[in-house]
């Protein structure tokens, strides 16, 4: 029989640990302000799914593996924690739009997306806590299937709230100089929003 105060429990974390602020969600503000919602979808995209199968593999025992061998956790923190250093020197310097909505470069795709997710320390501590604080230890396969899938659904229109937030401010930032100072901060709260991870 289904506990449903679980499952609510479960929901409620996927919504506060999807919507807060971390490293995906500062990239989607940055990708919508610099390419609009229609081109950061595949971005969008790539963050759910590939935390979906991130679930599935800690469901599978990857977080065992991570208790056994620490060590291979703290390197996977640490190849992460670099190449958002080399995300955040991306976004610090984008070129300024060329004109209304049209800006040089281009967003992250779909599996460049769902492959950070598998070092980025939040996804990874966001599926670790999700599986050792709210999974019920005789859970079947099928109601872990289900509720990870439950996450992603909720998990997904939180990022797409980022990106439509991006988008508004993109009507703001018109000027190529506030483009620059907004890209730049963007680049350093995407470094610092990493710190808390890192410290855990």
């Amino acid at each position: 029989m289904i506990d449903w105060h679980i499952v609510m429990a479960m929901a409620m974390f996927a919504l506060a640990s999807s919507i807060t602020p971390g490293p995906n969600n500062m990239m989607l503000l940055s990708s919508g302000v610099n390419y609009g919602f229609k081109r950061t979808i595949p971005h969008m995209l790539g963050i759910s799914s590939g935390h979906l199968v991130l679930l599935l593999a800690i469901a599978a025992g990857l977080d065992q593996l991570f208790q056994l061998f620490p060590l291979g956790y703290q390197i996977m923190k640490g190849v992460g924690f670099c190449y958002l250093l080399y995300l955040a020197w991306r976004i610090a310097f984008s070129t300024t739009p060329l004109k209304r909505g049209e800006t040089k470069g281009h967003p992250s795709g779909f599996f460049g997306a769902a492959l950070f997710q598998w070092v980025n320390p939040k996804a990874l501590l966001m599926a670790i806590t999700y599986f050792s604080n709210y999974m019920p230890i005789d859970a079947s396969n099928a109601f872990i299937f289900a509720t990870c899938l439950m996450f992603t659904v909720i998990n997904l229109p939180c990022l797409g709230l980022w990106v439509l937030l991006g988008t508004q401010l993109e009507r703001v930032l018109s000027q190529p100089r506030q483009r620059q100072v907004f890209n730049l901060v963007m680049a350093l709260l995407l470094v610092l929003s990493m710190v808390p991870v890192l410290l855990t």
